[in-house]
């Protein structure tokens, strides 16, 4: 007596859905709104990617990577990878952006933080009000909340 065979048909049915549940659990630790956002530029979520790949790069001040980072060094990193040139400071990237209101961001998006009028800070948004981010010295990037409503919101175009 032979043993029962599975279906091929049953067997590819199982692969896909175990390679579409793998995706979207992947896109949710990545960018946790970034199944909701699907009109969300193909670029920006390219840098979200790749912003996200570098957890865990220690901080240092000034370095673009590929395997350290400050926050404006993040950025434009993964936006440079992505396809898209940013300037190299966190200010001069808030002057290069569409500036967009918080209840417009989408994943891929870039945060600055301010106090007043000085942009000192930037990550890249990720969805549900987190950020990937270099964040300071003695740091790694990572997935973080954001911490203050002192934020302005920009769209790399």
């Amino acid at each position: 007596m032979s043993a029962p065979t599975i279906p091929s048909v049953l067997l590819s049915r199982v692969a896909a859905t175990v390679a579409l549940a793998t995706a979207a659990l992947t896109a949710t630790i990545v960018a946790p709104g970034l199944t909701q956002q699907a009109s969300a530029n193909p670029v920006s979520i390219r840098a979200l990617k790749i912003a996200a790949s570098k957890q865990g790069s220690p901080y240092r001040w000034g370095a673009t990577g590929p395997y350290s980072f400050d926050c404006s060094g993040l950025t434009s990193y993964a936006f440079r990878k992505a396809g898209r040139i940013l300037p190299r400071t966190a200010a001069a990237q808030y002057h290069r952006t569409r500036h967009i209101s918080a209840s417009a961001r989408r994943p891929g998006d870039l945060v600055f933080f301010h106090h007043g009028g000085y942009v000192y800070h930037v990550g890249v948004y990720a969805g549900h009000n987190r950020i990937w981010h270099a964040p300071r010295t003695g740091t790694r990037v990572r997935l973080e909340r954001i911490w203050t409503r002192h934020v302005w919101y920009g769209r790399v175009r």
